[in-house]
């Protein structure tokens, strides 16, 4: 049986390391899921998702000349029809603001000087936080 690429199969975890999991396919052949491949979220340990002896669905990504075999469980998975074409990092869901539409009529310019506002409200609002916890300026001790 030759793998081959995006096709689905059941296949065992057969060892488990801090950047993924190895997984024996039916022909005997062993692949590695990254840990970016196990589930839909960030995974943090892999444990939490995974452990040796699972069985598991995969779907083969790629397949090397030097017989290296790329596997995914999250694009295993059935993924609904609405959400498929929004999963390539460079698509965006389209945000719809009801109350925030004068935000979009704004000029460059001032979208800049709203942003520049903000943000030294933050840091000054941050620096008083941290002096405070500190001392202030003039406590020194000697």
């Amino acid at each position: 049986m030759s793998i081959e690429v995006g096709s689905k199969l059941q296949g065992k975890v057969t060892g488990i390391t801090n950047f993924g999991a190895f997984v024996e396919l039916p022909d005997g052949s062993t692949g590695l899921v990254h840990i970016s491949e196990v589930a839909d979220n960030y995974v943090k340990d892999i444990h939490d998702h995974l452990n040796v002896g699972d069985q598991v669905e995969v779907k083969v990504l790629n397949v090397e000349n030097d017989g290296k075999i790329g596997l995914s469980i999250r694009k295993a998975k059935d993924q609904p029809q609405h959400s498929s074409h929004n999963h390539h990092g460079n698509q965006r869901p389209q945000r719809h603001n009801k109350g925030n539409d004068h935000r979009s009529k704004e000029s460059f310019e001032q979208k800049m000087a709203r942003f520049l506002k903000e943000s030294e409200d933050r840091l000054s609002s941050l620096k008083r936080h941290t002096e405070s916890r500190r001392g202030g300026r003039g406590a020194r001790r000697g």
